[in-house]
């Protein structure tokens, strides 16, 4: 599992970690980092790119597209 790291450099990365029922978006031109949990809205806070599920996610989690991130999932 894991991304690939250079995505990260050329455009926005859409991050799922089922884990913990959170995804994320990074904002290359920006440097920020937004999460969203399942069944809630986007932090309107951006989160810090050393911030522990965010790291989670991109070791362990999987790339899903904007519309699945904008979407969302259901918590279960």
């Amino acid at each position: 599992m894991g991304i690939e790291l250079s995505a990260f450099a050329s455009r926005d990365v859409f991050l799922d970690y089922d884990c913990e029922a959170v995804t994320f978006r990074w904002h290359p031109r920006t440097g920020s980092v937004f999460r969203k949990f399942y069944g809630a809205a986007e932090s309107e806070q951006s989160v810090p790119a050393d911030n522990r599920l965010y790291n989670d996610a991109v070791l362990y989690g999987r790339e899903i597209s904007k519309e699945q991130y904008e979407k969302g999932f259901d918590r279960q």
